[in-house]
């Protein structure tokens, strides 16, 4: 275990590097559970992890020091479990800010935790809550980012990284640095209350946004267009039968 220290108010200011754990959120979780005392801000980075997760139980496969694996912790007790989705936002706009500065508008959110390059999947997050009553007492935000690898499962079609956009290596804790920077001015700018121009810098950055394309439900193909995402974090989609509304799992983007 390995400490080091980013320039910043509170994000990475206690950075913990692991040689090699299962999962940092649930390296995270366990040491909440166990009453670790841990300051907000706080980043556990994994050089190797070997079971780490997506939403909904998938799995997350990155190569050994190529890659950005990592858990950071937040309290925003200012947020109520009904406003969950505001914080998602929150971070995934932050990670678009730093993503675009490297590829620009190649840069997107895919609905409703992916990040997408040029159209390809090159990160993801998973968000876990512990809530106190009805306010959010921790969040712990997952975070898998492809950097420098460039081979991956031939089952994974739709996956690239930044070297494999750009063809170049990246220095992962100048990275890392930068993405804590930007998720602390957009944590701060959440905290303010400034939802507005978050949802407006969301919905800028949507894949397939006001675009029709094709989709695929429990009941079969859906040819639809994304118009949006309500405050319950629903995509809102138009079809040839009227406005409907989807959770998680409950659609899936077709790729050709």
């Amino acid at each position: 275990m390995q400490n080091n220290t980013f320039s910043g108010l509170f994000v990475g200011q206690n950075l913990i590097t692991l040689k090699e754990v299962a999962s940092t959120n649930t390296f995270l979780k366990d040491a909440l559970s166990k009453s670790t005392p841990l300051l907000e801000g706080t980043v556990i980075m994994a050089e190797k992890q070997f079971a780490g997760r997506g939403q909904t139980d998938n799995t997350w496969l990155s190569e050994e020091r190529m890659n950005l694996t990592f858990s950071i912790l937040l309290n925003p007790s200012f947020l109520r479990v009904d406003q969950q989705f505001e914080f998602n936002k929150a971070i995934s706009v932050a990670l678009i800010d730093v993503l675009g500065t490297y590829v620009g508008d190649d840069a997107l959110i895919k609905w409703p935790n992916d990040l997408y390059i040029g159209g390809r999947k090159t990160g993801g997050m998973l968000i876990e809550n512990i809530v106190t009553g009805n306010k959010i007492k921790h969040a712990i935000v997952g975070i898998g980012l492809n950097v420098n690898q460039t081979n991956f499962p031939v089952s994974l079609k739709n996956v690239t990284s930044l070297k494999q956009r750009l063809h170049k290596d990246y220095d992962l804790l100048v990275l890392l640095g930068e993405i804590c920077s930007a998720i602390e001015a957009r944590y701060l700018q959440l905290k303010a209350g400034h939802t507005k121009k978050i949802s407006l810098d969301y919905m800028n950055s949507l894949y397939l946004l006001n675009q029709r394309a094709s989709f695929k439900t429990k009941d079969g193909f859906l040819e639809g267009k994304i118009i949006g995402v309500n405050s319950s974090g629903q995509l809102e989609m138009e079809t040839p039968g009227g406005r409907v509304f989807f959770n998680n799992k409950e659609v899936e983007f077709i790729y050709e």
